[in-house]
């Protein structure tokens, strides 16, 4: 019994001993992980303080103790920022070595978020010895791998780093839109030193597409955050880039100081590393330093002073010269004194021509970029009580309610052509409006909206009569739109002032050169006439006959100005002859090219034909921050048969494209965040093909090279008519189908 005692204790014995060499085998392990970070802690602080070498000899200790327990992870992590080192005192050779094993050993244990930050280094080391196409690859391996782990803020470094790469391959359009992503990256995420980086180099890139202005706000923007982050490098950069933009701009002087600046950053900036290499590599890097970009540098200042010396000289031989014509010219002040005086009468009445000048064309602006704002402003409600009205009346509303809603709708319909018409006041005042030519039957024009008028004049109990001269072409190659636009502006103007009467509209020609028709439009009423006080403020905008005419008819009174403004567009003139009580007579006459009749095109596609395709997957996606404008545009496409998601911002409109493969996006401009545009350009990175319409408020017209450069298919502006929203829709989404089917 005592035997199997004595068994039993040393079976226990054995297991502590076990147990106990186990815990103390833990407790080094983990002593020795800390020993590894605080050597990359101490690495840290040391290349923050330029001891490159202090730093370098941290890290190799911390490496000797991962490899002893086999701490892979941290062994990949150590090389990556020895290389870091190795690049920094130049010996790349030895960076790219290091950086070799550093994803040798991530590879193999799948680090790939260590693996990602290699790549990138990777990639920095190859653009420093100009192998772009290289480094590019590498930065592409690094972004995916970022986005797989679901690490986006380290990919703003990257999108920064391949920014710089197409710098230096001139590519500056590509450069921008990379840097565009890089400034909304670093905003998220709140990276102030890649924030900075970005606006300097996108200042040094809107440089070379000619854009001086943004060129230096967005340089200066770089500097004032790299002064405020203290981060020298950056500022450095910032006083070389700015001294580029000002030789460029002309203003050397300014181009100079910034250039010393530079110089002096740059000495300071050398002496931190020059201290801290080693001794063989002290006098190689100076002598590399002076006999590079140094020199040329200093070289440019020396040029510079000796132009502001040339200029001194030249200056001061001036003086002289002036002096001595300014003494001949006494000797004349007499025999000249009258015409002098003369010519000071013209050249201050110049001056203030000038000035006024100036003060119109100031204001014409200042007038324009109100109108846009506060049209842009009245758009986005409009829409929803439009989209509203419309959807009410489809629902089937009580019989004593449709009469209000007509209403309504008969009002939200004003107010939008109110609008379009002060937006159009304001493109003709700019010398905004272009001439969109096209052939066309105007025989037949003339016969439509004479039929599309009809019913208007019947309310007044008033006989349309049309008379086109037998002498004259039908079809002819003219803008055709703004003729419409003018004769249903000057007959619907007739109908209204013309109760129990006639209407004439007469064509006839006047002269012909060869296919130059000069053709005569008549608009004859016998209404209620005008004064011949009015007569002469007719053409003016927001002007009627009278207090009581706009009273008992209505109207704006910006027809007529509309009217003159689009006929002299096409290089015409109207005239007026009319007597209070007997009628009016409104006339004017356009040149026209005669044209052979048009080739009849093939008819569009009806609305019905949306029930043709095959919506069951169709997926689209509504950008818009406004809820009623949600649940409108919502409401439109059910009752369309298809189905929508719904996002807020640009940020989730960009998320949501990476994850779902959308059919269209139906994407608003202005949100809180991100702009449409913004997002717009994103996407375009990484998906060409997707169908994106810019559902807007905006002025197109003002707006449409940022529509084309951000990468929109089309644009449907708010509010829009039903018909010509589901026309859009049904051609993106048959050209969709059509592609797939084929492939």
């Amino acid at each position: 019994m005592s035997q199997y005692k004595y068994y039993i204790v040393a079976f226990f014995i054995l297991i502590c001993s076990t147990l106990y060499s186990q815990s103390t085998v833990d407790e080094d392990i983990d002593i020795l992980k800390m020993r590894i970070q605080n050597h990359i802690t101490q690495s840290g602080f040391e290349t923050e303080r330029g001891e490159f070498y202090n730093a370098q000899d941290n890290l190799e200790q911390a490496l000797v103790i991962a490899n002893k327990i086999g701490d892979k992870k941290s062994e990949g992590s150590i090389y990556t920022k020895i290389a870091k080192i190795q690049f920094i005192i130049e010996e790349p050779e030895s960076a790219l070595v290091s950086l070799t094993k550093a994803a040798e050993l991530q590879r193999e244990i799948n680090d790939y978020s260590n693996l990602a930050i290699t790549y990138n280094l990777r990639g920095i080391l190859h653009t420093s010895k100009k192998e772009y196409q290289t480094a590019l690859d590498y930065f592409q391996s690094a972004k995916t791998k970022f986005e797989e782990e679901g690490l986006e803020r380290f990919v703003t470094d990257v999108n920064l780093n391949e920014a710089k790469v197409y710098i230096e391959l001139e590519d500056y359009k590509t450069a921008k839109s990379k840097l565009e992503k890089t400034i909304i990256l670093a905003k998220k995420h709140d990276q102030a030193g890649i924030l900075s980086s970005a606006f300097i180099n996108i200042g040094k890139v809107y440089q070379k597409l000619g854009n001086s202005e943004l060129a230096l706000s967005m340089a200066n923007e770089g500097m004032v955050l790299a002064k405020r982050n203290n981060i020298p490098d950056y500022i450095n950069d910032s006083y070389l880039t700015l001294s580029d933009i000002y030789e460029a701009n002309g203003d050397y002087q300014l181009s100079n100081q910034y250039l010393r600046k530079h110089l002096q950053l740059s000495d300071s900036l050398q002496d931190i590393k020059r201290k801290n290499l080693s001794p063989e590599k002290k006098a190689q890097f100076v002598n590399n330093y002076k006999d590079s970009e140094r020199k040329q540098m200093e070289i440019k200042l020396e040029e510079a002073d000796a132009s502001n010396n040339l200029t001194r000289i030249t200056t001061i031989l001036s003086i002289a010269l002036i002096t001595i014509l300014s003494l001949l010219t006494l000797s004349l002040y007499k025999n000249n004194n009258i015409r002098l005086k003369t010519n000071n009468m013209l050249h201050k009445k110049n001056d203030e021509l000038i000035v006024a000048k100036e003060k119109a064309e100031l204001a014409s602006k200042t007038k324009a970029n109100f109108l846009s704002t506060v049209t842009h402003e009245l758009r986005t409600p409009l829409y929803a009580v439009t989209g509203l009205t419309n959807m009410l009346l489809d629902e089937d509303p009580k019989p004593n309610q449709i009469a209000h809603l007509k209403s309504l709708k008969f009002s939200g319909d004003y107010l939008l052509t109110f609008i379009n018409d002060i937006l159009q006041i304001n493109k003709i005042e700019a010398n905004k409006v272009e001439l969109d030519p096209e052939v066309f039957n105007l025989k037949k024009k003339v016969e439509n909206i004479i039929s599309a008028l009809s019913n208007s004049a019947m309310d007044n109990n008033t006989k349309l009569h049309v008379e086109y001269d037998h002498n004259l072409p039908s079809t002819f190659i003219a803008d055709q739109l703004k003729i419409s636009q003018i004769l249903i502006n000057l007959i619907g103007n007739a109908i209204k002032f013309t109760k129990d009467g006639d209407i004439w509209v007469k064509l006839n020609m006047v002269k012909q050169d060869k296919d130059v028709y000069t053709v005569r439009f008549e608009i004859q009423d016998n209404g209620i006439g005008i004064t011949k006080e009015k007569q002469e403020h007719m053409f003016e905008s927001f002007s009627q006959g009278s207090i009581q005419i706009n009273r008992k008819y209505g109207g704006t009174g910006l027809g007529l100005s509309i009217v003159k403004g689009l006929i002299e567009i096409l290089k015409g003139k109207i005239y007026l002859k009319s007597e209070l009580g007997k009628g009016s007579s409104f006339f004017f006459e356009i040149p026209l090219t005669y044209s052979k009749e048009p080739i009849i095109a093939e008819k569009p596609k009806t609305l019905n034909e949306l029930n043709t395709l095959d919506l069951t997957n169709i997926k689209i996606l509504v950008v818009e921050d406004n809820k009623i404008n949600q649940m409108i545009t919502r409401k439109i496409l059910n009752k369309m048969n298809l189905y929508c998601d719904i996002v807020e911002n640009g940020e989730d409109a960009v998320e949501r494209v990476k994850q779902v493969q959308y059919d269209v996006v139906l994407m608003d401009i202005h949100m809180p965040g991100i702009s449409g545009l913004e997002a717009t350009k994103i996407i375009r990175t990484f998906d060409k093909e997707l169908t994106i319409f810019a559902l807007t408020a905006v002025t197109i017209e003002d707006k449409m090279h940022e529509f084309d450069e951000a990468g929109f298919n089309d644009i449907i502006s708010k509010p829009f008519k039903q018909e010509d929203f589901e026309k859009k829709l049904f051609n993106a989404l048959k050209v969709n189908q059509d592609s797939s089917a084929s492939i």
